[in-house]
């Protein structure tokens, strides 16, 4: 059974950061892109970040260029999104995906989610 757990989520300030974690089990890891995604009240699910399944080529939606980070280590089978300069409006649940080899910016592309972990910044 597949499992992506998230941790790290958390209640902060306005230019504070976050480190996600997502632990996977279930799958060989290492065979799989990783994604974050998030959801805001009232919003859709978005794409955040991305890595491909050796990590040597990442993808960040706009509005998180710069600030965000995705990273993987595989021989731990978890994925990492490092959140730096915090924003009000990064408040959302934040969701860990994975799918083989490739990444994909598209929410209908992952085959296995994680539960989410809530992020809410304060300004």
């Amino acid at each position: 059974q597949v499992q992506l757990v998230e941790s790290g989520g958390g209640l902060v300030q306005a230019g504070d950061s976050l480190t996600l974690s997502c632990a996977a089990s279930g799958r060989t890891f290492s065979n799989d892109a990783i994604a974050w995604f998030r959801q805001a009240p009232g919003k859709e699910r978005e794409f955040v970040a991305a890595i491909n399944w050796s990590g040597v080529s990442t993808d960040y939606a706009d509005f998180v260029k710069g600030r965000f980070t995705i990273s993987r280590d595989n021989a731990k089978n978890t994925g990492y999104l490092r959140m730096n300069s915090l924003k009000p409006e990064d408040t959302a649940v934040y969701y860990c995906a994975a799918r083989y080899k490739n990444y994909d910016t598209a929410v209908g592309d992952y085959n296995y989610w994680g539960q989410g972990t809530q992020v809410t910044v304060s300004s």
